[in-house]
């Protein structure tokens, strides 16, 4: 072989060298994962997943899409982002904290900051905003960024924990907002939308259908309450952290529901999510911008649903409703004539068959309101009216700035100066002490309760849902006085 076909021999032989080393590259190297890590702290792997179409211009097939409800709901999903502290110990580990003597300094807990994310829904254009108490609950300072990525400073207007509904304020005008669904028309198979901010990506659209209504999945139970009403809207829509206080909507694009929940056994969604019902969306957010409080209107009954073995027991005929276990004295029921072992089958001639239709359905109303309920006893059916009341169990109207009586003690809501003044977020204030178990205790005329049991005491509702939750057990009151000074009493209740 000649020196010129060496050289074109080489340069064949690299050439046909780098082809095979870059189609052996092709065909080992993994797939890449690109990993995002949004606002909130997620990390979520992402992959591009491609398709190529035959034609350059798809065309949307007739009939049914999702194109019209998402282009008319998207902009009035908002991103909320939060900041609030978290106590943390100066000190990491247990020798440290073992040693702090040696080390100097004290483990008294310090404030970090920390961030969280979630979604809401403008609903009118004057800047109210509808979203989950727990995407907002506790947060120093909040931020709302539109669809048009606009910023604003979110102020809260009012929270309602018994619903996870909050409403907050921004400083705007001629926004853009959702249409008010009526969720109580859509049916088990219709289509919906849910829009939120999934990890922190911004107006995400997924679809689903609902799978079930007036579904209690016991997420907001709690030993310190017990007026959590749950009568959710179950779909099948991908939901994931971030997406709660966002939008279930209706093809119409029309809201029907705030997203709150999904049932998961990792975090991340694994085939079912809740949304709040707009029937109590609107209920709670109309409250909260004209009272400050949620009007919170009580049958006076002790519930459950209603089962083969109860009707057995009770030698009934009825296997779908409520059953009624207790009834409180002096309640809207017992002045309505309800009795226990009666069976409530319908209020306001809508059927009721299981505890979160009939929480759902009373929630609507507010204290003073007549409602009609229709129950079997014996076998027959009854129908009476019953005229609902509040926590306090009378019909009168509770507002932030209300003051009521309970035990000889007149109480009022902590002041906005006071509870600057005092660093507080929250609390209810003793303006005089009559006769009664909280002179008895040896506490003094302008106390500020703030927590029971070391449940937080922010408002009125806080404090009356405390004491009935601890009927006839003792307590531990902790709470400061004006000039700074705390305080701890025991009473019996």
């Amino acid at each position: 072989m000649n020196k010129r076909s060496t050289i074109l021999a080489m340069i064949l032989s690299s050439f046909l060298g780098g082809v095979i080393a870059i189609g052996g590259y092709t065909i080992i190297q993994p797939e890449i994962n690109n990993t995002v890590v949004p606002v909130n702290g997620y990390q979520n792997p992402v992959s591009f997943t491609n398709y190529v179409f035959d034609s350059a211009d798809f065309v949307v097939p007739e009939g049914l899409n999702f194109v019209y409800a998402a282009k008319s709901a998207t902009p009035a999903v908002v991103h909320i982002r939060t900041t609030y502290s978290a106590e943390v110990s100066e000190f990491h580990n247990p020798i440290q904290e073992f040693f702090r003597d040696y080390y100097g300094g004290d483990s008294q807990p310090r404030q970090r900051e920390r961030q969280g994310a979630g979604s809401g829904v403008i609903v009118s254009p004057d800047g109210y905003i509808a979203t989950n108490n727990h995407v907002v609950e506790n947060a120093s300072e909040i931020e709302v960024v539109l669809s048009d990525n606009r910023s604003f400073k979110g102020t809260i207007i009012g929270t309602d924990p018994d619903t996870d509904i909050a409403l907050v304020k921004i400083d705007a005008k001629d926004l853009p907002t959702m249409a008010m669904g009526n969720s109580e028309s859509i049916q088990v198979g219709e289509w919906v939308l849910a829009i939120g901010n999934p990890f922190a990506f911004r107006s995400t659209v997924t679809a689903g259908i609902v799978s079930a209504k007036g579904r209690n999945i016991g997420i907001l139970a709690s030993r310190d309450r017990d007026t959590q009403i749950e009568a959710f809207i179950q779909t099948d829509a991908a939901v994931n952290p971030g997406n709660s206080g966002g939008a279930l909507v209706n093809l119409k694009g029309e809201l029907v529901g705030i997203n709150t929940a999904i049932a998961s056994p990792t975090g991340a969604f694994a085939g079912y999510s809740f949304a709040v019902p707009t029937t109590l969306v609107k209920k709670v957010i109309a409250d909260l911008k004209d009272f400050g409080a949620v009007q919170r209107p009580l049958l006076g009954i002790r519930i459950q649903d209603m089962n083969a073995s109860l009707a057995e027991e009770h030698n009934a005929d009825v296997l779908r409703g409520v059953y009624v276990a207790g009834v409180n004295a002096n309640s809207a029921a017992e002045e309505a004539g309800i009795r226990q072992n009666d069976i409530i089958i319908a209020i306001n001639e809508k059927p009721i068959t299981n505890v979160a239709q009939l929480q759902e359905q009373v929630a609507l109303n507010r204290p003073g309101d007549k409602i009609s309920v229709t129950y079997v006893r014996n076998g027959k059916t009854y129908n009476t009216q019953a005229k609902l009341k509040n926590i306090l169990n009378t019909t009168d109207v509770v507002s932030t700035t209300s003051s009521f009586e309970i035990e000889g003690a007149k109480i009022t809501p902590v002041g906005k100066s006071l509870k600057e003044k005092l660093g507080i977020e929250g609390g209810v204030q003793i303006t005089s002490l009559g006769e009664g178990k909280w002179k008895r205790a040896g506490i003094k005329e302008d106390f500020i309760i703030t927590k029971i049991d070391k449940r937080d005491i922010r408002n009125p509702e806080d404090l009356t849902s405390a004491l009935r939750v601890a009927k006839g057990e003792g307590i531990l009151i902790e709470g400061l006085y004006p000039n700074g000074e705390k305080a701890y009493y025991g009473i019996g209740w």
